[in-house]
């Protein structure tokens, strides 16, 4: 999945969790983050076509420290704003006209 420019993945915005480091032996993390990358490139092709960059506003898979699969969503204040403004529209019934 990518954005509008090859530097999307190095453009400030900080998709690394406090507990980013942390693994325990054992813990099968691959597969709870594959089946969080599915769903979080299917919610970046959304916000790419509800007209967002993914500069701006991105899902990120991860895993927590049992192995399930974590979709996180980074993104710069006025996209969250913008992305909070398209669901209240779509969760008041217009459509999603925001």
């Amino acid at each position: 999945m990518t954005g509008a420019g090859e530097d999307w993945l190095r453009d400030g915005l900080d998709v690394a969790g406090a507990d980013c480091g942390l693994w325990v032996p054992g813990v099968d993390y691959m597969a709870g983050w594959r089946d969080a990358r599915e769903a979080a490139d299917r919610l970046n092709r959304a916000l790419l076509g509800a007209g967002f960059e993914l500069s701006e506003v991105r899902a990120v898979a991860s895993t927590d420290e049992s192995g399930r699969g974590v979709v996180r969503l980074a993104g710069w204040p006025d996209a969250a704003e913008r992305l909070a403004g398209l669901l209240a529209a779509v969760a008041d019934g217009d459509g999603g006209a925001a």
